[in-house]
C-alpha cells in the first residue's frame, strides 16, 4: 500500500479509542513515518485525522500536542457498534455518501422496533436465529449474490461473533458470495454436516442492470438466455439454489432490503445491531463486552516482550514446548 502511496497525495485517518491497540496503532507508526518522510509538520496538520476517545487516551494526547484534528469515538460503544458515530461516518463522508440518508435509514428502522416491540423483523429474524441454534444449527452464513456486499459480511461475522460468542454460547457467523463461493462451499453446504442455515441479503429495486446479448457462433451455449437481464438470472440462480439446499436440509432465511443506497443501508445496519441485541439476550449472554478477545492479546505481547509481561512470556514460551 505505501508503495502505491509514494506518488499519490495521502491522507490518513487513524481510529483507536486508546491509540495503544497493537494493530491499528502498528499501522499508523508505519503509515506515519511514510508521511513525515513526505510532507512537513505543518502539512501534516491537514493530512492526519484522528478518532478516538474525547477525554483520554494515549492517541488524543499525541494528537493535541501535534495539532492534528480530532473525532471522537463515545466510551460506550464497542467498535462494532460504531458505524453511526464518527468511526463510520467519517469514512463513509470522504467516500461521498450521504450520512444523513444513511442516518435517517436507521431513525426508520429504530422507529419500527420501537413501535411494533416484539413483533417487528428484527425480533423475528432473532427468534428464528435461536429456534434454528435449538434445532442443531449452530453455524449461520450471511449469503449475498452480489460481489458488492463481501465487505459488509466481514462486518457482520464481527457484529455476531464478538457479541454473542461467550460462555461456551453463540452461533458461529460465516459469510459467502453466491454463486462464486458454491464452487468451493457448495459441495459442503449441500452435503456437509447438517450445523447450518443461511440468511441471504437480497436487493429489491435493481437500478441498474445488464442483459446478456445473442451470439451468432452460441460457442458458450448461452443464447438460451439471451435478452435476460443479470438480475434476473442471478435470481433464478437465488431460487434453484435455496431448493437444492432446503432439500438437503438447510433452512435458507431471506432479508430484503430496498435499493444500494444509503437510506437502505442505514435501515440494514439498525435491523442487524437491534437483532444481534435481542438475539444475545436470549442466549442470556451480554452483547456489548468482549472479554475474549483480551486472550490472546495477553499471550502476543508477552510474546513480543512487552514490558510488564514478563512473567507471562516464561509461562507460554513453556506452553509451546509442551503443544
Amino acid at each position: 500500500m505505501l508503495d502505491i502511496c509514494r506518488d499519490k497525495r495521502v491522507a490518513v485517518n487513524v481510529i483507536s479509542k486508546s491509540g495503544t491497540t497493537a494493530e491499528p496503532a502498528i499501522a499508523f507508526r508505519l503509515i506515519r513515518g511514510f508521511m513525515e518522510s513526505k510532507y512537513t509538520k505543518e502539512e501534516l496538520k491537514d493530512r492526519i485525522f484522528v478518532t478516538t476517545d474525547a477525554h483520554r487516551g494515549a492517541l488524543l494526547s499525541f494528537a493535541k500536542a501535534e495539532g492534528y484534528e480530532c473525532f471522537v469515538v463515545p466510551d460506550d460503544i464497542g467498535g462494532r457498534f460504531s458505524v453511526f458515530t464518527a468511526a463510520g461516518l467519517l469514512p463513509l463522508a470522504v467516500c461521498g455518501c450521504d450520512i444523513d440518508a444513511f442516518t435517517e435509514g436507521a431513525a426508520a428502522a429504530r422507529k419500527e422496533f420501537i413501535e411494533k416491540k416484539l413483533s417487528c423483523a428484527a425480533c423475528r429474524y432473532a427468534l428464528l436465529r435461536n429456534y434454528f441454534l435449538q434445532k442443531g444449527k449452530c453455524s449461520e452464513m450471511l449469503v449475498s449474490y452480489d460481489p458488492f456486499l463481501r465487505s459488509y459480511g466481514e462486518w457482520w461475522k464481527q457484529l455476531f461473533g464478538e457479541s454473542e460468542g461467550k460462555t461456551g454460547k453463540g452461533i458461529y457467523p460465516t459469510s459467502a458470495i453466491f454463486s462464486t463461493d458454491l464452487h468451493s462451499l457448495g459441495q459442503y453446504v449441500q452435503d456437509g454436516q447438517r450445523i447450518l442455515f443461511e440468511t441471504v441479503l437480497t436487493q429489491r429495486n435493481i437500478s441498474s442492470d445488464l442483459n446478456i446479448s445473442d451470439d451468432d457462433q452460441n460457442l458458450d451455449g448461452l443464447n438460451y438466455i439471451s435478452g435476460k437481464a443479470l438480475s434476473e438470472i442471478n435470481s433464478k440462480a437465488f431460487l434453484g439454489t435455496s431448493l437444492a439446499h432446503a432439500d438437503g436440509m438447510v433452512p435458507v432465511l431471506e432479508i430484503g432490503f430496498d435499493k444500494k443506497d444509503e437510506l437502505s443501508f442505514g435501515e440494514l445496519c439498525w435491523f442487524f445491531f437491534a437483532s444481534c441485541g435481542v438475539s444475545a439476550y436470549m442466549l442470556g449472554v451480554n452483547p456489548f463486552d468482549q472479554p475474549g478477545v483480551e486472550a490472546y492479546k495477553r499471550n502476543m505481547f508477552a510474546l513480543l516482550g512487552k514490558p510488564g509481561y514478563e512473567d507471562a512470556k516464561v509461562f507460554i514460551e513453556e506452553k509451546i514446548k509442551n503443544m
